[in-house]
């Protein structure tokens, strides 16, 4: 997300060092609101994902696929199919 600087309206860039956030190209000031509940994950942790059970492609590929019970077509129908119409 981009926004502009709260003291002079400046277009702010995102900064990519250890204080992570926006800063304003004219006056310097920086911003983290963009950044929604100021918990950062840190690059360390973000890696340390990789190799997380929950992010494993068969993990993600499981969420894509339907449950049992979602393959009837006349599920959202209830009693009533498209003949009884």
């Amino acid at each position: 997300m981009r926004c502009s600087c709260k003291k002079c309206g400046t277009y702010m860039v995102q900064a990519d060092s250890d204080l992570l956030g926006c800063v304003c190209p004219d006056c310097g000031y920086r911003c983290r609101d963009c950044l929604g509940t100021d918990t950062v994950v840190s690059r360390e942790n973000l890696r340390a994902l990789a190799f997380d059970p929950r992010f494993s492609p068969e993990a993600l590929a499981a969420n894509f696929e339907p449950d049992e019970e979602e393959e009837d077509p006349d599920r959202w129908r209830g009693e009533d199919t498209h003949e009884s119409w």
